[in-house]
């Protein structure tokens, strides 16, 4: 079984120098990140971000998760198909959290019937 973990002081050290490359100070980056400046705080004391807390300094910093998590073993598996097509489905603009639902069952559900024994 393949267990990981995330790197908190590696995601904290790039966030370090994405915010002193743009010359901002902590408070700064929490304003513009939507983000408690005591979570940045307690980061910096080798503390893990919440999920929430993870996605915004992401999406603030343009930095990827993924890069990230430390797996036993050495390489992070692919997602399977489906995982990747609900991902996708539920990251479309242009469906309602109820069309996505039902794509993705329309397709779990023609993939089940489909896919190799």
């Amino acid at each position: 079984m393949t267990t990981g973990k995330f790197d908190g002081d590696a995601f904290f050290a790039a966030l370090d120098a994405e915010r002193q490359s743009r010359r901002m100070t902590w408070k700064k980056v929490a304003e513009q990140a939507r983000v408690p400046a005591s979570t940045l705080t307690r980061m910096s004391q080798g503390k893990r971000p919440d999920a929430d807390t993870l996605a915004a300094l992401c999406a603030w910093s343009g930095l990827k998760s993924e890069n990230f998590i430390k797996v036993e073993g050495g390489a992070i598996p692919q997602p399977q198909p489906l995982s990747m097509v609900t991902a996708l489905f539920r990251a479309d603009p242009n469906l309602t959290p109820e069309g996505a639902k039902a794509l993705e069952v329309l397709v779990k559900t023609a993939y089940e019937q489909l896919r190799k024994p």
